[in-house]
């Protein structure tokens, strides 16, 4: 085991239910964590691998059935819940929330405020930042910002324009 969930909880409301989660504690060096630093909070064992470098940083939580695996990180005041996923070596940060069915993997990185939700995937080199939302489709490439909500029907003029300006 890399991690244990210690008696430190929160309490949070989600949808008129009360989640308990749980701070974790570090039990072992593994890359830059080390045996006893803290982490974030977790509902459950089930929202962070045991395996790899995955890891909840800070005031970042994981909750629900969500997941974080293999190398990815959850850092800041991030959140994800729901069904959501992630992994590989993608980064969710800062203020980002990530529920639904969303699957955030590869390289991605989604930090601000920015929001992934529904059935959305962000992988590959993608970025989402600022106020951006995301709710339907695959984004493998470019950088979504702002307070702009992309739809998948969208995604085919986002792309086009970033082609376009370089991005």
């Amino acid at each position: 085991m890399k991690y244990k969930l210690l008696t430190t909880q929160i309490t949070i409301r989600v949808r008129h239910e009360d989640r308990t989660l749980y701070r974790i504690q570090a039990l072992k060096n593994f890359g830059d964590v080390k045996a006893g630093d803290l982490g974030g909070w977790v509902e459950g064992e089930w929202n962070l691998s045991q395996e790899d470098l995955c890891w909840v940083y800070g005031e970042g939580k994981v909750y629900g059935n969500a997941r974080v695996s293999e190398n990815a990180e959850v850092s800041g005041n991030a959140r994800v819940y729901g069904s959501a996923w992630v992994y590989g070596i993608a980064e969710v940060s800062e203020n980002a929330v990530i529920f639904g069915y969303a699957i955030v993997y590869g390289n991605a990185r989604v930090s601000g405020n920015a929001q992934v939700s529904g059935e959305a995937e962000v992988s590959g080199n993608a970025q989402v930042s600022g106020k951006a939302k995301l709710t339907k489709g695959k984004y493998t490439t470019g950088t979504y910002t702002g307070k702009e909500e992309v739809k998948e029907e969208s995604l085919d003029i986002v792309n086009r324009i970033n082609k376009v300006l370089g991005e």
